[in-house]
């Protein structure tokens, strides 16, 4: 579905991975697209005809700055975010609270100053990237899944209130992607730990079905397809069989869906 050229997307964390080939298919539609870095000077493979725009998601006057300087904006792609992994008993508090304002605090600020344009316009698309292991935990990613979790929730609330104003609210949960995202990762392991060998194992079977995991273009599909729906659902999943695993979580007690996660990482 074609969409005017004269409407806006606002897309975070467009650097690389999700964002960029967001931003790319957008801008073959035609849009008008603002990418998010936190250093648009150090992004070398930019997206031709996207602007960038520098955006901390943990700085709340550079939220602030980014919104006033993109203006009215149609359509926002939350998918900026840090990944984390550590045992529970691990992870400092300054990096958890960090965790959360990355990828929820600042997403759900940068949500709150574009919709009311998007309300009194009458129309508007906000759509959260977040991860299967919202739906699916798995153990030593607890921060991580929390994050995703509570984005979630806001954005399963926020539908009804802004659905009456031509306003549809979706989270599209990607499943493993191959993005390169596990260089990137922040881990929290100390020394001498007694998870140290199982989080290892975890780790491993992580990197390894995401090394194998879909790409960053195909998650950029289903994210325009809940861009694109006259009436968006309020659930996008991708990859990882996602069509058989939400089946199977339907069908079976999540206990034992919490085993299945864990065998598929090693534990």
């Amino acid at each position: 579905m074609s969409q005017p050229s004269a409407r806006t997307a606002l897309v975070t964390g467009a650097s690389s991975g999700i964002g960029r080939a967001v931003t790319a298919a957008l801008a073959e539609r035609g849009y008008r697209v603002v990418g998010t870095s936190r250093d648009p000077a150090t992004i070398t493979d930019p997206v031709p005809g996207v602007e960038y725009v520098a955006l901390d998601l943990a700085d709340d006057a550079s939220v602030d700055a980014c919104a006033e300087h993109v203006g009215a904006v149609d359509v926002l792609v939350n998918n900026a975010g840090e990944s984390q992994s550590g045992p529970f008993e691990e992870l400092p508090g300054e990096a958890v609270e960090r965790l959360f304002r990355i990828n929820v605090f600042g997403a759900v600020r940068l949500t709150q100053l574009v919709l009311p344009g998007m309300r009194e316009r009458g129309y508007g698309r906000v759509v959260v990237v977040g991860s299967m292991l919202a739906s699916f935990p798995l153990a030593y990613r607890s921060s991580y899944v929390a994050s995703k979790a509570a984005v979630k929730g806001f954005a399963n609330a926020l539908r009804r209130e802004v659905s009456p104003y031509g306003v549809g609210v979706s989270t599209v949960e990607p499943g493993s992607i191959n993005t390169g995202i596990s260089e990137r990762r922040t881990q929290y392991l100390q020394e001498g730990s007694p998870f140290r060998e199982e989080y290892r194992t975890m780790l491993s079977a992580l990197n390894s079905n995401e090394s194998e995991g879909i790409s960053a273009e195909r998650v950029a599909g289903t994210v325009l397809r809940a861009i694109d729906a006259p009436t968006p659902r309020p659930l996008y999943a991708v990859g990882s069989n996602a069509p058989v695993v939400f089946a199977l979580r339907r069908l079976f007690p999540r206990s034992l869906m919490l085993r299945i996660v864990a065998r598929k990482h090693g534990l």
